[in-house]
C-alpha cells in the first residue's frame, strides 16, 4: 500500500525557516491538496521527499523508506514533478519518454505500450517534434508523460497545472483523478482550489512553515460554515425581511429564492429561524450551509482578531 509520512519534518535556510515540524502521515490511493500562500513551504516539502533537500531536522518517508537514509530505494516507485521542469529541447517528445523509461530499466516494449497510452490520454502532439517547438502547455504534459511512465505508486506533484489552459486543465485532473482510484497516492500542491476541490480527497493547509489544519474537503467546508444556513424558498423572497428574524447577522443572496443565512449556531435560533422562514413562504429546502475550499482558505489565514 503506498504511503507518504513527515515526521517533525523541518528545514532552515540560514536564518529562515522554510518548514517547521510538519507532521502527517497518508496511505492507500487518495489525493491529497497541499494548499499554501508563496513561501508557505509547499515546494520545500515536496523538495524534502524527493531528496533535492536535505531536511535540518525530522523525517520524511516513502513507502516506508527514510529519503534521507535511502533516497533510491525510498523514490524508486515514486514520481515527481517539481517546478515545472522541462523536457530536453533537443529530443522529440518520443526520444524523452523513451530517455526516462531507459534511466529507469524498462523494456522497451513497456515504453512502447506506455508511451501510446500517455500520448493518448494526455493528447500529447506530435511525436516525432522536437520538445523546443512544443508550448508550454505541451512540453509539460510531455513532462507529467515521463513522470508516469514507470507507473509509480506515489506522485509529488508540484502545481501540475500551473500556466495551462482550462482544455489542459482538465486533461490533468481526469487523468489523477483515475490514478487515485488505481490505489496511486498523490500529494500535489496547487493555486487553483476549484481545481484541489475536483481532485482531492484530503486537504493541508501551511502557511510560514507551519501546518495549519489537515481535514477532508467535506469537513473543512462543514468547520468553517457551521454557523450558516442555506434555505430556498418556493417563490421570491426579500432579504430584509429574513434579516429582520431574530438570531439572524447577517442574509446573503444567492437568487431571488435562495438565501445564506449566518447566526449563532445554537439550536434554539435554528429552530426559530426555521419556523420564522416558513412564516414568510413555504421552504423548499433548509441546510448548513457549505463553504467552499477558497472561502475556507481566507478564514484560516485571516489574522486572529486581538484579545
Amino acid at each position: 500500500m503506498p504511503s507518504l509520512e513527515a515526521v517533525d519534518l523541518t528545514k532552515r535556510f540560514d536564518r529562515t525557516t522554510a518548514l517547521d515540524g510538519a507532521s502527517f502521515r497518508y496511505e492507500g490511493g487518495a489525493a491529497i491538496g497541499y494548499l499554501g500562500p508563496n513561501g508557505a513551504g509547499k515546494t520545500t516539502t515536496l523538495k524534502l521527499f524527493t531528496g533535492l533537500l536535505r531536511a535540518t531536522r525530522g523525517r520524511a518517508l516513502v513507502n516506508g523508506v527514510d529519503v534521507q537514509e535511502d533516497p533510491k530505494r525510498a523514490l524508486w516507485s515514486a514520481g515527481a514533478m517539481i517546478e515545472t521542469p522541462e523536457p530536453y529541447p533537443a529530443l522529440t517528445a518520443r526520444e524523452s519518454l523513451a530517455f526516462i523509461g531507459g534511466l529507469r530499466g524498462l523494456a522497451s516494449e513497456t515504453i512502447r505500450d506506455r508511451t501510446e497510452l500517455y500520448a493518448k490520454e494526455l493528447e500529447l502532439p506530435p511525436l516525432d517534434r522536437k520538445t523546443a517547438g512544443l508550448s508550454k502547455g505541451q512540453r509539460q504534459r510531455v513532462v507529467l508523460a515521463a513522470v508516469l511512465m514507470t507507473d509509480p505508486s506515489v506522485l509529488l506533484l508540484d502545481e501540475p497545472t500551473s500556466g495551462l489552459d482550462p482544455a489542459e486543465r482538465v486533461i490533468i485532473r481526469n487523468i489523477l483523478v483515475r490514478l487515485k482510484g488505481q490505489n496511486r497516492l498523490i500529494l500535489m500542491s496547487s493555486h487553483l482550489l476549484q481545481e484541489v476541490t475536483e481532485i482531492c480527497d484530503r486537504v493541508i493547509f501551511i502557511n510560514q512553515g507551519k501546518i495549519l489544519l489537515q481535514d477532508t474537503v467535506d469537513g473543512i467546508a462543514q468547520r468553517f460554515r457551521s454557523r450558516s444556513l442555506e434555505v430556498e424558498f418556493a417563490q421570491p423572497v426579500a432579504s430584509a425581511a429574513l434579516a429582520q428574524i431574530p438570531g439572524v447577522t447577517n442574509v446573503v443572496p444567492l437568487s431571488p429564492t435562495r438565501f445564506r443565512v449566518d447566526y449563532g449556531g445554537a439550536t434554539e435560533d435554528r429552530v426559530r429561524i426555521l419556523a420564522a422562514c416558513q412564516q414568510l413562504a413555504p421552504v423548499a429546502s433548509f441546510t448548513n450551509a457549505t463553504l467552499n475550499l477558497e472561502e475556507a482558505y481566507m478564514n484560516l489565514l485571516q489574522p486572529a482578531a486581538p484579545p
